[in-house]
């Protein structure tokens, strides 16, 4: 697993294509999808160091994503971190209880991103 590759699987492209180039000026190699199903059949033959996922996505919502991704093998120590403009509590316990290592609301703070998120990178 390299310390460098992120997965980004999100279906607003303006923002796929803004997390995609913060994390690009930064280093990270960025493998980015507009759909649960790419991303999950890419991470099937790969294994990169952090994954953002957005909760509202147009085939597979996040929560059964999320789901999937566990049960892929060695994916259970794989940082996941839901990327979602439901900012409740409720929102981000049901993220957190359902297996996700962190929720970030969106819209992003630019300043902080890759910051926030390099915290989970191992």
């Amino acid at each position: 697993m390299s310390e460098k590759i992120i997965c980004i699987i999100e279906d607003n492209l303006p923002i796929r294509k803004l997390f995609s180039t913060l994390l690009q000026k930064s280093s990270y190699e960025v493998h980015a999808f507009d759909n649960a199903s790419d991303g999950i059949n890419w991470l099937k033959e790969n294994k990169p160091s952090l994954i953002l996922l957005d909760i509202l996505l147009p085939d597979i919502n996040g929560s059964d994503a999320i789901k999937i991704i566990r049960s892929i093998e060695g994916f259970d120590k794989v940082p996941v971190i839901a990327i979602t403009g439901f900012a409740s509590d409720v929102d981000k316990d049901m993220c957190l209880s359902g297996g996700f290592n962190h929720f970030m609301t969106k819209p992003i703070n630019v300043a902080t991103f890759v910051s926030d998120i390099s915290k989970f990178v191992k």
